[in-house]
């Protein structure tokens, strides 16, 4: 009986050694033939790789990228760390996170748009991304029936532009109305090159100068340089008013005119009221802003080549991520930085001479809502709001103050972070390099062509792209309200309140009538006088609504429509 059972059990060890055995040739053939599928695959060429443009296109089609699988998106990924891999070993460890290899969550397919967008069914899915209804407005720029074309000018009008690209965009918008105003023919703006960003780039660097010559053409005379029998003549160099009306240019102005042939306007922000201008001006504005200023080809051609590789991933966020160093050290806002950050920031801010106000209560200026959403407060806002963490999200920023460190709380939460150095090979930004407002343009587009765009603080930019999204449909725009989200925060931070749904229900019910719906201009704020009534004033590029949008059912504008 004992050696029956001893021959049992050498059998089924026998059983049992061979089933492991088998079980591991199979594993091994198994990896085997995927080997041998995938190295006869042709090369994968670089996703990020901008074809060459001998002239740039009027419309771009969606590249073939868009139509990959799933399986297809992964290995491209692949490739990406890879070729960040490589690019690391050569340049070393000092990377910023721009150059930084795409975390984990890359390597896996992106979810599909249809998830993204809400096809599967959730209401809130399809309430993400679902713009505001437009409400029947659409642009209506043509000027009125007695607009005459330019009459011969009286002088000419030299504009030294001042700030960053968004500041520089409406100071030349207004310089175009101003001289209309006044009579003038327009050189060429000068661009500023002296600002916090150094940039070299001439006007032709940034804009199409050939299309901003030809559509301002019914408008005013626009020449590229003076004529050189005026180029070494004295010239009238002025400081125009700032916010003002056409009584101040047809008077004050215009009279200069008997004594120069030529006027400088030493600057040009915010040098024409946003309101109470004749309906023509206001016209005139839009179609510089919207139609004439367009960017140069290559710009354009980058930027449309950005948004189609973010398109690739489906519907996005544009996040203006306003956490740099010159808005910290302007603004005064120090929250979550070290000692040392914030000593560094005020020594800038107190070296910057044309820079007014040197002390500043960082936490007051946080509690009246002064101050940009850091990273991680960005995170807990897009979460609150419902948004999943695969949602691809494009950063339209600089460099951010802090880097890898500053940007780990919000891309726990939010993975897939791209922008331009990440989208863009080397070579392909290297023309862009170096030039602040020329890096700033793609931003600027990716950030329009979004679908939903979200800015971290209402500066320059944000109030831009606001406009312009206003101007094409009122395409979703997003604007915390900051003065309440950092008492959320702080009670985070105390742990005297949680993230959760009631959160989030009070976040989005917040939020509701902040999404870039039809609405008229804001005014001055109540009490205001003097300089502080126009600087009250809503920026006239941030809602051109009614000067440039009327409503489809009525040539003149039905005000009862707006809230």
């Amino acid at each position: 009986m004992q050696k029956l059972r001893w021959r049992a059990l050498v059998a089924l060890r026998r059983l049992l050694t061979g089933a492991i055995c088998a079980i591991a040739l199979l594993a091994l053939l198994s990896v085997h033939l995927r080997a041998s599928r995938f190295s006869g695959l042709p090369g994968i060429a670089d996703p990020r790789k901008l074809p060459a443009v001998t002239s740039p296109p009027a419309r771009f089609s969606v590249p073939s990228v868009r139509r990959r699988s799933a399986r297809r998106f992964s290995e491209l990924d692949e490739d990406f760390v890879r070729q960040y891999e490589l690019k690391n070993q050569r340049q070393g460890t000092g990377q910023s996170w721009t150059r930084e290899l795409a975390p984990p969550h890359f390597l896996k397919p992106p979810a599909s748009s249809a998830k993204l967008d809400g096809a599967n069914g959730s209401s809130h899915s399809v309430k993400l991304w679902k713009p505001p209804s437009n409400r029947d407005f659409m642009p209506c720029t043509e000027p009125g029936l007695d607009y005459t074309p330019p009459r011969g000018s009286r002088g000419y009008l030299l504009v030294s532009t001042n700030g960053g690209l968004n500041q520089m965009r409406a100071g030349i918008c207004d310089m175009v109305a101003v001289a209309r105003i006044i009579n003038a023919t327009l050189v060429i703006p000068e661009l500023d090159k002296r600002s916090f960003w150094q940039d070299t780039s001439n006007f032709s660097d940034v804009f199409d100068e050939d299309h901003f010559i030809n559509a301002l053409a019914n408008d005013i005379r626009v020449i590229r340089k003076l004529p050189e029998e005026l180029a070494t003549a004295a010239k009238a160099v002025k400081y125009f008013k700032s916010w003002s009306g056409m009584d101040y240019y047809q008077n004050e102005i215009a009279s200069m005119w008997d004594e120069h042939k030529v006027i400088r306007a030493a600057k040009s922000d915010s040098r024409l009221a946003n309101n109470n201008l004749p309906p023509d001006i206001q016209k005139l504005r839009c179609r510089a802003c919207y139609g004439a200023l367009r960017f140069a080809p290559k710009i354009e051609a980058m930027g449309k080549m950005l948004v189609d590789r973010m398109r690739a991933h489906g519907p996005y966020i544009a996040l203006h991520l306003r956490y740099e160093k010159d808005m910290l050290a302007f603004s005064g806002c120090t929250h979550d930085l070290s000692e040392s950050e914030a000593d560094e920031l005020k020594l800038i801010r107190e070296n910057t001479s044309h820079w007014k106000v040197k002390e500043i209560d960082p936490m007051e200026q946080r509690s009246k809502g002064y101050c940009p959403l850091t990273p991680k407060e960005v995170g807990i806002f897009l979460a609150a709001l419902g948004y999943p963490s695969n949602t691809p999200i494009y950063i339209a920023a600089g460099e951010i103050y802090g880097g890898h460190s500053r940007m780990a709380g919000l891309r726990a939460r939010y993975p897939m972070l791209r922008r331009k150095e990440f989208l863009a090979s080397v070579e392909e930004l290297q023309p862009f390099t170096n030039h602040a407002s020329q890096m700033a343009a793609l931003d600027y587009i990716v950030s329009v062509e979004s679908d939903v765009f979200i800015p971290s603080y209402s500066g320059n930019m944000a109030r831009a792209v606001e406009g312009h999204r206003r101007f094409l449909g009122h395409k979703k725009t997003i604007s915390p309200d900051r003065k309440t989200l950092v008492r959320f925060f702080d009670k985070i931070d105390l742990r005297t309140r949680k993230e959760g749904k009631k959160l989030s229900n009070q976040i989005i019910e917040l939020h509701k009538r902040r999404q870039g719906s039809p609405r008229k201009r804001k005014g001055p704020i109540a009490g205001t006088k003097g300089t502080d009534r126009f600087r009250s004033e809503e920026p006239f590029y941030v809602n051109p609504l009614p000067d440039c949008l009327c409503h489809r059912e009525s040539p003149s504008l039905n005000t009862s429509q707006i809230s």
